[in-house]
């Protein structure tokens, strides 16, 4: 990105919206989430499928859309979230392609419920008022004009306007949830529980696809996402808020008015009877709520559609799209995307001709399930790949969230899918396929073997040629350890320690050098790397075993630094054991320069055995040596704590407030870092330089520290001042990082 472009984006940054909690996320998500659907065709749900199966629509579509609001709140809280709601989230963490193809499939859905929502008020007013029918179309276009207007004004005086609409609705449902309770009667209750399903193919599925819209309104917090204060704290609070809320009063609605209206009445006339049965007679309230339900609705998706497709712009994922891209100088919004959403909504409230059709509503309702189903699930997805994936960066703040939860929301949203219409839902499948196709503009044929070897050498194959092309970037910083252990037998330590290092989120490869002539010792190479493999599965460490011949053991290191690699899987990091012998101090000095010098974090263990499995959690002491050394050490500790031995362990970020250069720590700066890495750690200022913090490791489980590399010249004081120091400690891990890997990632 040129610097124009970083310019540009500071100053959208500083003059963007700055919404809080309660106006940006929760006030659009519930306002959408109550609404035409609870006026006019909640009543027929509870009325065909009884009391029973109304509540259980209502539970599965509510943990359909709390699942996903869990998955929403473990991305969003992983990552800077800018503008695009959902489809920057799906992007970030799929990739630009899966996002495009939501992205525009996103857009032109919201798009298209606009006047899906300006009809629902038309119709609404012309079951009031039989005398408008014959202006139905005027209205129709009008509201929309004017909604149009209001939004092209500014998402503040959008959002003002939804508080007063929030006003109206909640009169409204007070209205009719309390002309429902003092007619209820228990005997109608009970002859409402069961189902009726009076005409065929009329099912509990059918039902669902009509009223799961009523439940879809979290996205319209979402999309508000680049206009937010503090965007991953707000997305989390705002929409599980929402959620709760309208599950209570979409309870309410189900067990009082199914307790207080007939069948028929629940069937046939619906919102009529809303009207009839209003506390004290006041009808007109409720008709002020479906209106209001409805332009609420329609607002929050005028506001969402243009923000998604200006951020979809931005992206430039496809050619002619960055026209969108452009917002405005005051708020960033994007007028230009408006101006198309209106043209849109324009043109389907023009062809639909403001019709009162109750069955054309559910086949609409029908369609956008199916969509807002399939977006659900692929934010759910998205939330599994990254949970399950394991990147050392996949840190997010919200803690309430697992790989489980999130499959089990996808699963949710897919199943359902098919279980309303088989055929849509994969019509739905090859859309998204079809705009992932066009998205990625890229060519896939697959070439399997016929067994399963073949299958997974041609995946892994594509695999590496297509990482071969991407840039790495310290958000996708993998630990690919090189383990120079020789014998895993003889230095089990070091071995286990990288083990624990790889946390299941890279590859682990342990060298074992064979000395002398090559044609003597060719033929044992493959023997040693079988026992080698065999001791590693003994102690149930996950590792590639290596052999080298080499006639010097030092030339031997240095080649296979150089040259040991999968493609592209190169190890990033080299571990060593601490020399235990003082001759070999001046060529492992040379090595930890040359290991430098490739470009490699560097790993030196000072074996002083594995800590036993205690019934007290383990401690990892984290030595502080500035915030550049010391965000490698804080992430490695955190990878070690993956492992079930370090589960429970408690991280000690220690520094001496009264250390010289590097080693002089700031308390305040220590609580910074540890926060911004998204890693628990206790921090523990020191008085008394190197030996205080000595003192205090002395118990820890295993302590990290900066690794200095020496001069030449100066190897031998070195490796003497390092004993001391490390006098008495337990085993130590001397880290000095290439600055490849970063724990703010």
């Amino acid at each position: 990105m040129d610097d124009s472009a970083t310019v540009s984006e500071r100053n959208r940054a500083a003059d963007r919206n700055q919404f809080g909690t309660f106006a940006g996320v929760f006030t659009p998500s519930i306002l959408t989430i109550l609404g035409v659907i609870m006026f006019l065709r909640a009543g027929y749900v509870v009325g065909e499928g009884g009391i029973g199966a109304a509540a259980l629509i209502l539970v599965l579509s509510t943990a359909i859309t709390f699942l996903t609001s869990l998955s929403i709140g473990a991305i969003a809280t992983n990552t800077p979230v800018k503008g695009g709601g959902a489809y920057y989230l799906i992007s970030r963490a799929l990739g630009p392609q899966f996002g495009g193809a939501i992205g525009l499939a996103l857009f032109l859905a919201q798009a298209l419920s606009v006047p899906f929502y300006v009809l629902g008020f038309t119709e609404a007013l012309v079951q009031t008022v039989p005398a408008l029918k014959p202006l139905a179309l005027p209205l129709a276009l009008g509201t929309l004009t004017v909604l149009f207007i209001v939004n092209l004004v500014g998402a503040g005086w959008a959002i003002r306007a939804q508080y007063l609409v929030m006003t109206v609705l909640g009169l409204a449902i007070a209205a009719f949830l309390g002309g429902a309770a003092l007619r209820f009667d228990p005997a109608l209750f009970s002859a409402n529980w069961e189902p009726l399903y009076s005409a065929r193919g009329i099912t509990f599925w059918t039902l669902f696809a009509i009223y799961f819209p009523a439940v879809t309104g979290i996205l319209s917090g979402v999309n508000m996402s680049g206009d937010l204060r503090d965007p991953a704290r707000s997305l989390v609070r705002g929409t599980l808020a929402a959620v709760a809320a309208g599950f209570a009063i979409y309870l309410a609605q189900i067990v009082l008015c199914g307790g207080s209206q007939t069948r028929d009445q629940l069937v046939q006339a619906p919102y009529r009877t809303l009207l009839e049965h209003a506390l004290f007679g006041a009808g007109v309230l409720v008709l002020a709520g479906v209106c209001a339900a409805t332009l609420s609705s329609a607002l929050g998706s005028l506001l969402g559609a243009p923000r998604v497709l200006q951020a979809f712009a931005r992206d430039r994922i496809l050619p002619g799209a960055g026209v969108f891209a452009h917002g405005a100088k005051h708020g960033d919004e994007p007028r230009r995307a408006l101006v198309l959403t209106y043209l849109l909504s324009l043109g389907v409230v023009a062809l639909a001709g403001g019709g009162e059709s109750l069955a054309a509503f559910d086949v609409v309702a029908s369609v956008i399930t199916m969509f807002f189903l399939c977006t659900y699930g692929i934010i759910n997805l998205a939330a599994f790949v990254e949970l399950f994936g394991g990147n050392p960066s996949f840190r997010p703040r919200f803690r309430l969230c697992h790989w489980s939860l999130a499959l089990a929301g996808a699963a949710g949203c897919f199943g359902a899918m098919f279980q309303i219409d088989f055929a849509a839902a994969a019509v739905s499948v090859v859309l998204i396929a079809g705009l992932y196709a066009m998205v990625s503009r890229r060519l896939f044929h697959a070439e399997f073997g016929d067994a399963r070897r073949g299958f997974v050498y041609t995946l892994v194959a594509r695999n590496l040629y297509r990482l071969q092309q991407m840039r790495p970037d310290p958000k996708n910083w993998r630990p690919t350890l090189l383990v120079l252990s020789g014998n895993p037998q003889t230095r089990l330590t070091l071995v286990r320690y990288g083990a624990w290092l790889e946390a299941h989120r890279g590859i682990v490869t342990v060298a074992e050098l064979l000395l002398g002539d090559s044609a003597a010792l060719l033929a044992r190479r493959d023997d040693v790397q079988r026992e080698m493999a065999a001791a590693l599965a003994e102690h149930g460490l996950s590792a590639i075993p290596e052999v080298i011949v080499t006639a010097s053991l030092d030339e031997g290191i240095r080649m296979l630094v150089q040259a040991h690699s999968i493609g592209p899987i190169k190890p990033n990091t080299v571990l060593v054991g601490w020399p235990r012998d003082p001759d070999r101090v001046g060529p492992f000095a040379r090595h930890l320069r040359d290991i430098d010098a490739l470009g490699k974090s560097l790993l030196c263990v000072v074996d002083r055995g594995v800590p036993p499995i205690a019934a007290r959690a383990r401690t990892i002491d984290v030595w502080w040596h500035g915030p550049q050394h010391t965000s490698l050490l804080l992430l490695l500790a955190h990878l070690l704590r993956l492992n079930w031995e370090w589960r429970q362990a408690r991280i000690r970020l220690i520094g001496a407030v009264d250390g010289e250069g590097g080693w002089a720590a700031d308390p305040d700066r220590m609580r910074e870092l540890a926060a911004a890495a998204r890693i628990d750690a206790e921090v523990l200022p020191v008085r008394g330089g190197a030996d205080a913090m000595r003192v205090r490791s002395v118990r820890a489980d295993v302590v990290l520290m900066h690794l200095l590399i020496p001069l030449e010249d100066e190897a031998h004081a070195f490796f003497a001042g390092m004993e001391a120091v490390l006098k008495d400690l337990p085993t130590t891990l001397l880290v000095h990082s290439s600055g490849e890997a970063d724990a703010l990632a």
